[in-house]
């Protein structure tokens, strides 16, 4: 890929997800939105899902398990081919995640075990080349505590903070700043309970009891530390094609369709976002990504 212009008017968003299936079900309306809007998104998937279960009924096919990796690789071909993004695979292999008492060891040479600098460097790499103008990750926590989303976080901090300077990673591309960098808080109790209630004042069943039963007392909620929101109820019916792309993955009848588009659109129209690190002047609360940044957006030097 040849760089992108800086001086072309359009702005440019990187995602950083762990496996596929990942940037279908976390911020994908928005990034159909930006591209219906002639804006670059690139997605990066930092490893191939090899370690996923089937989760759909339909796929467990004795071909489909014989060849998850390219299967899996597949799939994520056509969910980028629907959002209208960019991808690029990282080639990390999926460390699964871990289950029993006491925990398995991760196994070897599995993603979340790389060591942090050789896992970061790939993704500054593609930082120098695509010189996206804002990134968006997982937060601290990895959305939910699985070992390869921990480690997303991780190295999204690390290249976010390198990929402008020049002493570090050299042989990467020439330094290039993104100038923002949000995490995506797509799975909140407020949600939950917007869309529950929603559901059971229509008379209609709601599939987050349980979810909010068991939802601890003490656990903050994503709801709290959310900055921005992005109007993309339009763009749903995309997120939902792109979903039902990962079709090992995505089980067409399950709670992710639950919520009837019409719904959604009325009682939570948006895609929510944390500003976690900005070199431009953009106050919260905030409706778009790209606030604060002018179409016409030099190299930032590095400090």
């Amino acid at each position: 890929m040849s760089s992108p212009d800086p001086n072309s008017g359009s702005l440019r968003l990187m995602t950083v997800h762990a496996h596929p299936d990942d940037e279908s079900s976390k911020g994908a309306a928005t990034t159909a939105r930006y591209v219906s809007e002639g804006h670059e998104v690139m997605v990066v998937t930092c490893t191939g899902g090899e370690a996923g279960s089937i989760l759909n009924p339909a796929m467990e096919r004795p071909e489909v398990l014989a060849n998850m990796t390219a299967v899996r690789r597949e799939e994520m071909a056509r969910a980028a081919e629907i959002l209208g993004v960019q991808h690029r695979w990282l080639g990390f292999v999926d460390s699964g995640l871990p289950e029993g008492d006491p925990l398995p060891p991760l196994p070897e040479g599995c993603f979340a075990l790389q060591d942090r600098e050789v896992a970061t460097r790939p993704l500054v790499a593609l930082m120098r080349e695509f010189r996206p103008h804002v990134v968006v990750t997982y937060d601290e926590n990895g959305g939910y505590p699985h070992p390869d989303h921990i480690r997303c976080h991780e190295i999204s901090m690390a290249a976010f903070e390198a990929a402008g300077d020049p002493d570090r990673f050299p042989g990467t591309g020439d330094p290039w700043q993104p100038l923002k960098l949000y995490y995506s808080h797509g799975f909140s109790k407020a949600r939950m309970v917007a869309f529950h209630e929603a559901l059971l004042a229509r008379g209609l069943e709601s599939p987050y009891v349980e979810w909010l039963e068991k939802w601890p007392a003490d656990r903050a909620d994503p709801a709290d530390r959310v900055t921005t929101r992005v109007e993309c109820g339009e763009w749903f019916d995309v997120r939902d094609k792109a979903l039902l792309a990962h079709a090992t993955q995505i089980d067409p009848s399950s709670r992710w369709f639950f919520v009837p588009l019409e719904i959604q659109r009325e009682v939570w129209p948006t895609e929510d976002y944390e500003l976690v690190r900005s070199f431009v002047d953009a106050p919260t609360p905030e409706d778009d990504l790209f606030a604060g940044i002018g179409a016409h957006v030099p190299v930032r030097p590095a400090v």
